[in-house]
This record gives C-alpha cells, sequence and structure tokens, in this order.
C-alpha cells in the first residue's frame, strides 16, 4: 500500500456523528462516576448519606440512555430522536448539578438539609431495645463531609461532573443541530 492509498482511506471516512460521540462520552463519564461512587463506598468505607444516593439517579440514568441514544446516532436514527435523548440527558444532568449543589450547601451549612438525614434522631423505641437499635441503625448525616480534596466534598464534585456532562449533551445538540445530520 502507498500512502497515497492510507490518505486517501483516511479521508474517505466519515466523521462520527455529534450525538454518537456526546452521548457515548455521558454514558463512560457516567459509568466511571458511579465506579468511582461504589470505590469510596465498598472499599474505603465511606458510606452515602440519603442525599448522596439520591444523586446517583441521575448517572443511573446516563449510563444506559446515553448508550442508547448512541446506538440509535450509530444506526441514523432520526433527528428527534437524537434531540431528545440528548435533551434528557443535559437536563438530568442540570438537575443532579443542582441536587448536588444543595446537598453542598447542606454540608456547608448555609441552609437547613432534610430532616431524614440532617434532622435529630426521632423515635428509637422502648428503652428495652434502645440499644439493640443504635447498634443496628447507622445513620449517616447530609450535613457532615465525610472525605474532602482540594476543599471539594464529592457533592462538589459531582455538581462539577454533572455540570460537564450537561455541556457534553448541550453540546452534541448544538454540533447536531450545525450539523443537520
Amino acid at each position: 500500500m502507498t500512502s497515497d492509498t492510507i490518505a486517501n482511506r483516511s479521508q474517505l471516512r466519515l466523521p462520527a456523528s455529534p450525538a454518537l460521540t456526546a452521548s457515548l462520552l455521558i454514558a463512560v463519564i457516567a459509568a466511571a462516576t458511579l465506579a468511582g461512587a461504589w470505590f469510596f463506598q465498598l472499599v474505603l468505607d465511606i458510606r452515602p448519606c440519603p442525599l448522596c444516593l439520591e444523586q446517583r439517579y441521575a448517572y443511573y440514568l446516563a449510563v444506559p440512555l446515553g448508550a442508547i441514544t448512541a446506538l440509535a446516532a450509530a444506526r441514523r436514527a432520526p433527528l428527534a430522536l437524537l434531540y431528545a435523548g440528548l435533551a434528557i440527558l443535559a437536563l438530568a444532568a442540570l438537575g443532579n448539578a443542582v441536587l448536588g449543589g444543595y446537598h453542598a450547601g447542606v454540608e456547608w451549612g448555609l441552609w437547613q438539609g432534610p430532616t431524614e438525614c440532617t434532622g435529630p434522631i426521632g423515635n428509637l423505641g422502648s428503652a428495652g431495645t434502645l440499644l439493640e437499635r443504635l447498634d443496628s441503625v447507622k445513620v449517616i448525616r447530609c450535613d457532615e463531609v465525610q472525605w474532602r480534596f482540594l476543599g471539594l466534598s464529592l457533592a462538589g464534585y459531582n455538581v462539577l461532573i454533572s455540570l460537564l456532562t450537561a455541556a457534553i449533551a448541550a453540546s452534541g445538540i448544538v454540533r447536531l443541530a450545525a450539523r443537520g445530520s
């Protein structure tokens, strides 16, 4: 093969669809974020609070939806379907960024968090079962940071990751519209 043949073959390749690139990147980022969350929980024994668990929902949505949208883009699905997939991914990421920001504010004491993880401990039952309940109930408080790196908690990093994925989805929508396919 000559270099001209190789050059001609590379010119024949069509660029990847913006929807394919964006949705696949979002799925990979979401999967890596979930893997990191599970690593912190299972290996480092940093237990998630109720707000931490709620912040995972957007990633549980983004992995399969990103993969489905990428597959649809690879099979040249209708533009409306690709726009819808990317828009849902963007909205889920933005909603998750808001939830992460709320959680970070709770951690910094800027506002009160939900009572199930920041309020006083309620009914523990009768005095006879008090010790049993205290041994079995492990409340992870939403207003106590268990880990920080460079001044940010995991909730703060969730905000950054969510904003990044929302920007990737928005960029995919804009590039898809500009390309027209």
